[in-house]
């Protein structure tokens, strides 16, 4: 009887869907997982015919953070500072890195690791299973996987520290309220649901969407003269794009656009 893939990849349309599939651990995550999901974003960044990245927990649970024993199973101790730094800071970077928008479909608890995997996400779907929280004080820990960076910035330095001081879980209705999440969409048909949300991003300009969110990011770490800089820079790439042009047509004949990403 073959062994169940851990990450499962399929493409739908222009949307890449990296699923991770491990039950027995709640969807830990480990070194294997995490060099399967840089691969998978990787390559979908360098592919033109996919648009949308979503990322999502099968069997009712997003994600539970780091599998520590399976993680400090695959490779000796004296390892492993280089092996967080390449596969689990890297899952991070390389979601970061890709000029695509990443969704993160999340049903269930997305906790410790599985938080910071889901905020380092464009974007993010909840259902009303959805319990996030930065839990890692409750086991003698910090955040490591960018919480510290990314939950100021999308809740605020307050209620950031409380719940990073806490490890208190939020529900999905207070993870809507502070912004955690974007919208929360019914479990039963949350596939179905996320598939419609990719859907409407990937018929939307790529070349803009890779310079809004390349900008978003500068943005949060610069002056507002160099962001001001920075949007320059992209909208006058932007205006000699083909995109563009096919942007203003539509508009004019009163019809949907069909861009290229050209």
């Amino acid at each position: 009887m073959s062994t169940p893939e851990p990450v499962r990849v399929r493409d739908q349309e222009r949307v890449r869907w990296i699923v991770l599939e491990r039950p027995e651990s709640k969807n830990g995550l480990t070194f294997e997982t995490n060099q399967r999901i840089i691969a998978a974003v990787r390559e979908a960044a360098e592919r033109r015919d996919l648009r949308v990245v979503v990322l999502f927990g099968a069997g009712g649970t997003f994600c539970s953070g780091a599998d520590l024993k399976s993680a400090l199973q695959e490779g000796a101790p004296t390892d492993l500072e280089a092996r967080v730094r390449d596969y689990f800071h890297g899952m991070i970077r390389a979601l970061q890195a890709c000029p695509k928008p990443i969704v993160a479909l999340v049903d269930g608890a997305a906790v410790g690791y599985g938080c910071d995997l889901a905020l380092a996400c464009d974007v993010r779907l909840g259902t009303e299973r959805t319990r996030m929280g930065e839990v890692f004080v409750r086991r003698g820990l910090m955040p490591d996987g960018g919480g510290t960076w990314f939950l100021p910035r999308v809740i605020g330095l307050g209620k950031a520290l409380e719940l990073m001081l806490t490890g208190d879980l939020v529900g999905a209705d207070e993870a809507l309220r502070l912004g955690l999440l974007n919208r929360i969409v019914p479990s039963a048909t949350c596939e179905r649901e996320c598939q419609a949300f990719a859907d409407r991003l990937a018929a939307g300009p790529p070349l803009v969407h890779a310079r809004v969110k390349a900008a978003v990011y500068a943005a949060t770490a610069t002056s507002l003269d160099a962001a001001l800089d920075t949007e320059l820079r992209g909208q006058l790439e932007l205006l000699r794009s083909k995109d563009f042009l096919e942007g203003l047509q539509a508009f004019f004949q009163k019809r949907e656009p069909e861009f290229k990403g050209e």
